[in-house]
């Protein structure tokens, strides 16, 4: 029996359009690397969002784009300013400090979202030889904790960036479910909001091990080829990648998803409200559930569905939904919740 999983929406298979495009693209004999037709389309539908001077690169994973994209603006004495719960500080391994020889400074923050006055608090030792220059803000988009920046929050902090001679990074893991939650296209959360990078999210919203970098100033576009290469991020088979941004950003698929996996997120915590024993921590903003259960209550659930403790000291679980989770799988667990934590409240 296959246990339903609010894990991760990694747990997802990929989406059966993207799927059929990655199987329609295996035709003929197609020139490598990118150059091939598929991916100059792919690049192209991109730019519809985020510009025509948008330079699109594909890639194989989350923590590739993260560093791959950081790589353009950051040198081996500079710093990029992040929260403490952000992914290239907490889930990448030290990737991004490895491959990049630079420091991440991580904030204490309420959200997991940064602000101007805690990015200043940070920012210190300016034109000092002695310490890092801060030169990147990096903000999570849907955050590491499913809040979502506004685009005043967004551009309140590039504001400070650029007046400062640095630079905006936006992990966009979940971008669509953030542009969804804000009702938004996606370009409104790139240059328009004043990002310089951004990680674009397709494998956690029905694709299958595809990612891309999207750098929106135009004196980073020159080094990003070298350094993609040098970052062992250059598919040779990149048609099979490019299929697949094709698939999501054809007729709104990538919304269509994102629009789902936000429902079932909202269906879950309405499901769970007012349960003796769950504490639903905050409103879902994104396709993330955050609660507090008796660790009792957390171990029976486990043993029948797959979803993580987040938080050890406080009891804090995570329950992620997807574009692939149905309501069905959502009301039996809401169920089984409703069973078993009252038992321990």
């Amino acid at each position: 029996m296959t246990t339903i999983s609010f894990g991760s929406d990694n747990h997802a298979g990929a989406h059966p359009d993207v799927l059929a495009a990655v199987v329609a693209a295996n035709t003929g004999t197609v020139p490598g690397y990118g150059d091939d037709e598929l991916t100059g389309e792919a690049v192209a539908m991109m730019r519809e969002h985020f510009g025509a001077d948008a330079e699109v690169a594909f890639v194989f994973n989350g923590t590739g784009a993260n560093v791959v994209g950081l790589q353009t603006m950051v040198r081996s004495f500079e710093s990029v300013i992040c929260a403490e719960t952000a992914h290239i500080n907490v889930d990448e391994c030290g990737a991004p400090e490895k491959f990049l020889g630079a420091k991440l400074v991580d904030v204490t923050t309420v959200g997991g979202k940064l602000t101007p006055d805690l990015v200043d608090a940070a920012r210190w030792g300016v034109d000092d030889p002695h310490h890092v220059q801060a030169k990147v803000i990096s903000i999570t988009q849907s955050t590491e904790l499913g809040t979502v920046y506004s685009l005043d929050e967004i551009q309140a902090l590039s504001s400070y960036a650029h007046e400062r001679d640095m630079y905006l990074h936006l992990d966009g893991a979940r971008i669509a479910n953030a542009a969804v939650s804000l009702g938004v296209d996606l370009g409104e959360l790139g240059h328009a909001s004043g990002v310089d990078v951004l990680s674009f999210g397709a494998t956690k919203n029905g694709a299958l091990g595809a990612e891309a970098v999207v750098v929106l100033r135009p004196e980073l576009v020159a080094a990003m080829p070298y350094i993609r290469k040098q970052a062992m991020q250059l598919s040779s088979k990149m048609r099979f990648v490019s299929a697949q941004f094709v698939a999501l950003l054809t007729d709104d698929l990538w919304k269509r998803n994102a629009v789902h996996a936000n429902a079932m997120a909202a269906r879950l915590a309405a499901g769970v409200e007012g349960v003796a024993g769950v504490q639903v921590t905050d409103v879902p903003q994104a396709n993330a559930v955050f609660a507090i259960l008796d660790p009792r209550a957390i171990t029976a659930l486990q043993a029948e569905f797959a979803f993580y403790t987040w938080n050890e000291s406080t009891h804090q679980v995570r329950w992620m939904t997807s574009w692939a989770t149905t309501e069905d799988e959502v009301d039996t667990f809401v169920t089984r919740i409703r069973d078993v934590a009252p038992t321990y409240a």
